[in-house]
């Protein structure tokens, strides 16, 4: 079986540069790992490779430092890994992620099962998966909680709905989103690590694309334009208070800043 598993590198922390004008994160700026959901994709990708043979391949998008996340992902057992990297990608929305992800995978070959996690903690938008199988033309399901069985040319899936469980069969080539808590991430190996250091990662450029027309990547390509975005303001001002009332007075002062809702 062939199966790819779509991962991103996303900030370790909200202290991270936002350019004011674009609204795009300067992932240069600040640490960085792997999105969390993604691991959860990954352990699944492993566990159906202990069952059903086969090979994973790992795919991401990002600057040239986003190989770090396909390093971790040999580090867990991934056999082959791709960095899809150009300038032309910076700045890309949801769409044109997709977009350029289904490129990518029809330039490496889209295999059988396609695994991603639910979603991204920089974005939250749990559409890229989606996206992807529509522009690909495979069938997806998202929100898979369980994998039932492996089968030649199937896999069988327990997806929660939110008001119902629903089990599902569907073949190949397909895509999943899985939820977290599928399966318990391992951890990375230090021996893995070792025998995959001279691993390559291979690159994957815009000239490399079937579709070379940059109005579908980047800023250019995305609809989704964000009108301002900056981060979270910081304040190490406190008072102390001593005294009686203190309910009282810490009541006030949270209604006059507003963070109280008052019933209605």
């Amino acid at each position: 079986m062939n199966i790819i598993v779509l991962i991103k590198q996303v900030p370790l922390s909200s202290d991270i540069g936002m350019d004011e004008e674009t609204g795009v994160i300067l992932r240069e700026s600040g640490n960085t790992k792997m999105n969390p959901y993604d691991l959860y994709a990954l352990e699944t990708a492993l566990r159906i490779r202990e069952k059903a043979g086969g090979k994973i391949s790992v795919l991401t998008m990002g600057p040239p430092q986003a190989e770090q996340v396909v390093r971790e992902a040999y580090m867990m057992g991934a056999d082959y890994g791709y960095l899809l990297t150009d300038r032309a990608f910076a700045g890309s929305d949801v769409l044109a992620t997709s977009y350029a992800l289904s490129q990518a995978l029809t330039h490496i070959g889209i295999g059988d099962l396609i695994i991603c996690g639910k979603q991204t903690t920089d974005g939250d938008t749990a559409q890229v998966g989606v996206e992807c199988s529509e522009f690909l033309g495979i069938p997806c399901i998202t929100n898979v909680k369980r994998i039932i069985d492996i089968q030649p040319d199937a896999v069988t899936i327990e997806s929660d709905m939110g008001m119902t469980i629903e089990h599902a069969r569907i073949t190949y080539p397909c895509l999943i989103a899985v939820d977290k808590d599928i399966y318990q991430p391992r951890l990375p190996s230090y021996r893995k690590k070792k025998a995959t250091a001279l691993l390559p990662v291979e690159k994957i450029t815009l000239n490399q694309l079937k579709d070379q027309n940059t109005t579908r990547y980047g800023l250019t390509g995305s609809p989704t334009q964000v009108i301002k975005i900056f981060p979270p303001s910081r304040t190490s001002t406190h008072e102390i208070w001593e005294g009686e009332h203190l309910g009282r007075r810490l009541f006030a002062l949270l209604r006059d800043g507003k963070h109280l809702q008052e019933n209605v």
